[in-house]
C-alpha cells in the first residue's frame, strides 16, 4: 500500500512464494495458523501446561526457562517482577511456536479475577481455548466466568483435567460437574486409570491405547510406555487386576452414556472434548497438544460494527487488543499487540490507522516468545505481532488497507473499587504522570477524572490486586510513587442518552457521582446495587451500561 495525494492506495497483488499461485500460498498460510488461549481458575496449573506445550513444541528446552531473583526457575510466560515473586499471571503473555506443520500462537491469560479485563481482551484475539480444571477442586468460579465468555462467542473449547496424580474428585463426578456448572456438553477423549497414589495412566478412548503413568518432570512424550488397547496381555500385569477390570467397566459405561465425538459440535462451541493427566509430570499433555493441532480451527471471521471480516480476504486488517510498556526493562519500550484478521501483513508497509485517520508505517514488527522477540517480515490471519508504540495506539484500534472498520469485543468493564490517586513524591511529577498515563492505556487500571474537576484523577479497578500491581510497576518501571485515598463508591455503569440536555442535567444533578473516562464518556457510580437500580428507575431517559463497548459516546 502506498500514499498518493494524501489517500491510501492498495497494491493490486501479493507476491507469490516458491512459484505457487498467490491464492494457494495465502490459503496454506492461513490454514496453518492456530491461535488459542489457555484459561482457568488460579492455581489449576495453567502456566505449567503452557510451559509443557512450549517444551513439546521445541520453543524452550527446559520448563521455567526464565530465572527468578533467587536463581530458581520461574515460568517463562510470567515476565513481570510481581509475577515471578508471587507465582501468578498478571498480564496476558503471547508465545509462538510450530508443531506438526501448524504455526501456533498461544496466549497464557491471567487466571486471577482481578485481571479479568486483560483475559477478556485476550479472548477476543483467539479462535479457540484450552480450559484447565483442577481435579482436586473441580469447577471454580473463574472457570465459570471465562467459559461463559467463550460460550457467548461460540468459541471452541478443549478441556484438560489436571493433577490426576493427586487425590481428588472422582472422574465421573468431575464430568457431571463440568456439564452442570459450565452448561456445556462433554465428550471424554481420554479416561484415567486410578487416581492419586494409584494413578496408573490414561486410556485413549478413540485410539484404543493405554498410556502408562510414570512420575517425572523431565520425562518426554516418547518415554511413555503404551499398550495397544484393553486386550493387551500385559494390561493386568502392569496396572493390576482390579484396575484393569475397573477400566473395562468404565470404558463400556463412557461409550454408552456419552455420544461419539463430533468435530462439528466442537467447532461450533457446543461440545468440549475432555482429557485427563498431570501437567507437572508431563503426562497427558502431549496427547492434548496432538488433538489441539488436529482439531482446533484455523483463523475464524471476526465481527466488526460494519460487517463480518473473513481471514481469506485479500486486504489486510487487524486490531490492537493489548498494550504493554517496559516488557524489556533495559529498553523501556512500549509494544502494541496486533491480531491479524485478514490479508497479508508486511513489514515497513503503510497502513491506515482508523481512529487517528492517518497512515502509519509498520516498521520492525515482532513475533513473541513471552518477553523474547524477533523481527518478522510478514504475518497472516491468526498471527499476533508486536508494533513499536510511541503512544500512537490505544486498545481497540484498527489498522487496515484503507477501509474504516471497528472490530467488536474489546470492552472495558465497570470498576468495583475506586481510589483517588496522588503523586507521593513532588520531585517525580513527570515520571508519575508518564506512568499513570501509560499504565492506564495498557488497561492495568482505568483512569477517570471527576465531573467538573478535570485535575482530580481517580483510579477504577475490578480487584484490589490491580492497585498493588499499579503501585509496584509505577515504582519499578517509572521510579515514581503514589498514594491512595478511598472513594466510598463500589458500583458503576457507563451512561448515555438520546437527549444531550437530559444527559447533561443528570450529570449536573449527580456531580459527586459522575466520572469521565479517557474517551470523554460519562460513568455514574454509586455505593450499592440498590442505589444504582433506584437511579435507573427514576431516570428512564438515561441508558446504563455495564461495559464501555455497549455505551454510545457521550454527546
Amino acid at each position: 500500500m502506498k500514499e498518493q495525494d494524501g489517500r491510501m492506495e492498495t497494491e493490486e497483488s501479493m507476491t507469490a512464494e516458491n512459484g505457487r499461485p498467490e491464492e494457494t500460498y495465502a490459503e496454506e498460510e492461513i490454514r496453518r495458523r492456530l491461535t488459542f488461549a489457555i484459561i482457568s481458575h488460579p492455581d489449576a496449573g495453567k502456566t505449567t501446561i503452557t510451559e509443557k506445550l512450549l517444551l513439546f513444541g521445541g520453543a524452550i528446552h527446559i520448563a521455567g526457562a526464565v530465572k527468578s531473583g533467587k536463581n530458581s526457575r520461574a515460568a517463562v510466560s510470567d515476565f513481570m517482577k510481581m509475577e515471578q515473586e508471587r507465582g501468578i499471571s498478571i498480564s496476558t503473555s503471547v508465545m509462538g511456536f510450530s508443531y506438526k506443520g501448524r504455526k501456533i500462537n498461544l496466549l497464557d491469560t491471567p487466571g486471577h479475577g482481578d485481571f479479568s479485563e486483560d483475559t477478556y481482551r485476550g479472548l477476543s484475539a483467539v479462535d479457540s481455548a484450552l480450559m484447565v480444571i483442577d481435579s482436586v477442586k473441580g469447577v471454580e468460579e473463574r472457570t465459570k466466568k471465562l467459559c461463559a465468555v467463550c460460550r457467548m462467542r461460540s468459541t471452541p473449547v478443549l478441556t484438560f483435567v489436571n493433577k490426576f496424580d493427586r487425590e481428588g474428585k472422582e472422574p465421573i463426578e468431575l464430568l457431571d460437574e463440568i456439564e452442570r456448572e459450565l452448561a456445556m456438553h462433554i465428550c471424554p477423549v481420554t479416561w484415567p486409570v486410578g487416581q492419586g497414589r494409584s494413578f496408573k495412566g490414561v486410556y485413549h478412548l478413540t485410539e484404543n491405547r493405554l498410556l502408562l503413568f510414570q512420575a517425572g518432570q523431565n520425562r518426554r512424550p516418547e518415554d511413555v510406555q503404551a499398550l495397544s488397547g484393553l486386550d493387551d496381555p500385559r494390561l493386568v500385569q502392569l496396572v493390576g487386576a482390579s484396575a484393569a477390570a475397573r477400566l473395562q467397566e468404565d470404558a463400556e459405561m463412557i461409550r454408552a452414556v456419552y455420544p461419539a465425538f463430533s468435530e462439528e459440535d466442537y467447532l461450533n462451541g457446543s461440545v468440549t472434548p475432555v482429557f485427563f493427566g498431570s501437567a507437572l509430570n508431563n503426562f497427558g499433555v502431549a496427547e492434548l497438544l496432538d488433538e489441539l493441532v488436529r482439531l482446533a480451527p484455523p483463523p475464524l471471521p471476526k465481527p466488526a460494527d460494519e460487517r463480518l471480516v473473513r481471514p481469506e480476504e485479500r486486504k489486510f486488517s487487524g486490531f490492537v487488543f493489548k498494550i504493554h510498556a517496559n516488557m524489556n526493562p533495559r529498553h523501556r519500550d512500549r509494544i502494541a499487540f496486533l491480531r491479524i484478521v485478514s490479508g497479508r501483513f508486511l513489514r515497513n508497509k503503510m497502513y491506515y490507522h482508523v481512529r487517528a485517520d492517518k497512515a502509519v508505517r509498520a516498521a520492525n514488527p515482532t513475533a513473541f516468545l513471552s518477553q523474547e522477540r524477533e523481527i518478522i517480515d510478514e504475518a497472516w490471519p491468526g498471527d499476533i505481532v508486536g508494533l513499536h508504540d510511541t503512544g500512537m495506539f490505544k486498545i481497540g484500534d484498527t489498522l487496515t488497507e484503507g477501509e474504516c472498520i471497528h472490530f467488536k469485543g474489546i470492552p472495558s468493564f465497570a470498576p468495583q473499587i475506586f481510589r483517588l490517586v496522588m503523586n507521593a513524591d513532588p520531585a517525580k511529577e513527570k515520571q508519575f504522570h508518564k506512568g499513570l498515563d501509560q499504565l492506564a492505556e495498557e488497561g492495568v487500571v482505568q483512569v477517570f477524572t471527576k465531573f467538573r474537576q478535570p485535575n482530580v484523577r481517580v483510579l477504577g479497578v475490578v480487584g484490589q490486586l490491580q492497585l498493588e500491581v499499579f503501585q509496584s510497576r509505577l515504582e519499578n518501571e517509572y521510579g515514581a510513587a503514589c498514594k491512595y485515598e478511598p472513594v466510598d463508591l463500589s458500583v458503576a455503569q457507563w451512561i448515555s442518552s438520546k437527549s444531550r440536555e437530559k444527559l447533561q442535567a443528570f450529570a449536573e444533578a449527580n456531580a459527586r457521582r459522575i466520572f469521565v473516562d479517557v474517551k470523554g464518556n460519562y460513568v455514574f457510580a454509586s455505593d450499592s446495587e440498590w442505589a444504582m437500580n433506584r437511579a435507573r428507575e427514576k431516570n428512564p431517559d438515561i441508558d446504563f451500561f455495564e461495559t464501555s463497548e455497549m455505551q454510545k459516546r457521550a454527546p
